[in-house]
């Protein structure tokens, strides 16, 4: 099946060739976005610059790539400096900071793996001496290992994916938490199997749904200290982790079941990410869920 994807409105390149996810797949998981085809599209153009983060400073794990190159990038864009954390993939990393840094901001690029605690406290304390201080955190990493049942998923494959899914999450959080001040925002990413499930995917929906309790008690937890804590749940969306984890006939069709009848692009998930840092924006708004799934019902 060859799918052509809708023109998602502004790339030149798109209007002459149409976006379309031919049959491909990746041996190492999660994935490098510089070799995917077609390259997630993870800037928008169209919207300008502007100063809703201006003298902030953000954290994002998995910020290389996919949906977190996306968020750091319209984060620059609004006047933010940025600070990835990645596990391997440097190329990607490398072109994240260029990105970030071609919209005048500041990008800290630092690899390591966040699945051990003492990482966060380094990826901390270089993040302090480079850029003095962070006021919003997203935690984004994330590990999927389809199988056809739980009789397939060995001790090694649920330790790894809590690990880096659930693990990752409260040892960045607890890092970062002594620096967070009246009105900084912490953003996890859940999904959409949080609330729907997936039989392929069960030790990586268990995870999100512990994420999306983890949201909601952090929210409760630091209400009184004026931190926001939130979540936005995604649908499919073309990033590294797709051609890395499924099929290549499963990556042909991915996303086509959804109402819109297509995959997301980085693009189109980033701004709930920038609402929910904004506190100008979203100052009323913790523990909360924001779902962009392309129409599946929660």
């Amino acid at each position: 099946m060859n799918l052509t994807y809708p023109y998602l409105g502004y790339k030149e390149e798109c209007i002459k060739t149409p976006i379309t996810f031919p049959k491909q797949h990746q041996d190492n998981i999660p994935g490098i976005e510089s070799i995917m085809n077609p390259q997630p599209i993870f800037d928008n153009p169209n919207v300008p610059t502007g100063n809703k983060l201006n003298g902030k400073v953000a954290l994002i794990s998995g910020g290389d790539s996919g949906i977190g190159r996306a968020v750091a990038v319209l984060f620059a864009k609004q006047g933010a400096d940025i600070a990835i954390v990645y596990l391997n993939e440097t190329d990607d990393a490398l072109c994240t900071k260029q990105n970030v840094e071609n919209y005048g901001r500041k990008c800290l690029i630092i690899k390591g793996d966040l699945r051990k605690e003492e990482f966060s406290k380094e990826v901390v304390n270089k993040v302090l001496n480079e850029l003095g201080k962070i006021d919003i955190l997203i935690n984004n990493c994330a590990l999927q290992i389809p199988q056809d049942s739980i009789l397939d998923i060995s001790a090694t494959q649920l330790k790894n994916t809590f690990e880096t899914n659930v693990y990752t999450y409260f040892y960045l959080t607890k890092a970062v938490l002594p620096l967070l001040k009246e009105g900084s925002s912490i953003i996890n990413t859940s999904s959409i199997n949080s609330f729907h499930g997936n039989k392929r995917l069960i030790d990586y929906s268990a995870t999100k749904g512990a994420i999306t309790a983890f949201t909601k008690s952090m929210a409760q937890s630091l209400a009184d200290k004026k931190i926001r804590v939130n979540e936005v749940a995604p649908g499919p969306i073309w990033t590294p982790l797709i051609p890395s984890s499924f099929t290549a006939e499963e990556v042909e069709i991915f996303g086509t079941d959804v109402l819109l009848k297509r995959a997301g692009q980085p693009y189109e998930v980033a701004p709930a990410y920038l609402y929910l840092a904004c506190n100008d924006d979203s100052s009323y708004v913790t523990g909360q869920t924001i779902h962009v799934n392309g129409g599946n019902i929660i």
